[in-house]
């Protein structure tokens, strides 16, 4: 298998950007997941899991490192304020290195429709604003995905070919970078959210991950070896 796409998501649940090449850290692709919104009513972290709209804007790195936000109505900000008018409730723009508390996420339980969901709080990883400590990096083929639009997974790696789930608890190379891969990826309600480009709103994309596969779709893995990856490396396993 080969990377067909590399994508990082500077700011948490938010669209991300399409990259030809980075380098990989012990957090996984720079810049990725390095900030996320905070709701100050609630102290929790926001996901699309929660509020889907957050699909519907994008952030994007600047050259001097900061972040930014591209609103649905292509204005640009990094404003808390415009960000809080935005989403209809106070909100936090707060970077990783800003944050070195405890961060609170809420999840779905069950699988259902929308309305059938209660809600459980989940603690989620230090550093980057990761669900799980246990994954850096996402990966996914595009043999796993068949006729699923990949943005719904928001993986980091799409690979070209077939056959990823047999990777997990094997070390892998993928251009100058060495990863442990760890687990597969459970899936909740994030992959049924609509987005921009014609992705509506879809309940049967989770119950046939859930019917078919488990519940996972796509594998997660933890950085042995920092360095740099790239469109068309190669992947290749190990021990």
């Amino acid at each position: 298998m080969r990377i067909a796409e590399l994508w990082r998501y500077p700011v948490k649940s938010l669209q991300g950007e399409r990259l030809t090449g980075t380098e990989v850290g012990p957090e996984g692709l720079s810049g990725d997941r390095q900030w996320a919104l905070f709701d100050l009513g609630t102290g929790y972290g926001l996901t699309a899991r929660r509020v889907p709209q957050l699909l519907f804007a994008s952030g994007r790195l600047r050259p001097d490192g900061a972040v930014e936000v591209v609103l649905p109505d292509g204005s640009v900000t990094s404003d808390d304020a415009v960000l809080s008018a935005w989403l209809g409730r106070p909100v936090e723009l707060r970077a990783a290195a800003d944050a070195p508390g405890e961060r609170r996420y809420e999840n779905p339980a069950g699988v259902g429709e929308e309305d059938e969901y209660d809600w459980d709080a989940f603690t989620g990883a230090r550093g980057a604003f990761h669900d799980s400590s246990r994954t850096r990096v996402s990966l996914v083929s595009t043999g796993t995905l068949g006729t699923w639009d990949r943005r719904r997974f928001r993986a980091n790696v799409l690979l070209d070919g077939e056959g990823e789930d047999a990777l997990v608890g094997h070390q892998v190379r993928l251009g100058g970078v060495e990863l442990d891969v760890v687990k597969q990826v459970d899936r909740c309600v994030m992959v049924t959210r609509p987005q921009p480009g014609g992705i509506g709103r879809d309940t049967a994309v989770l119950k046939t991950i859930h019917r078919q596969r488990d519940g996972f779709l796509a594998i997660g893995a933890l950085v042995a070896r920092a360095g740099r990856v790239a469109v068309g490396d190669e992947l290749t396993a190990g021990g």
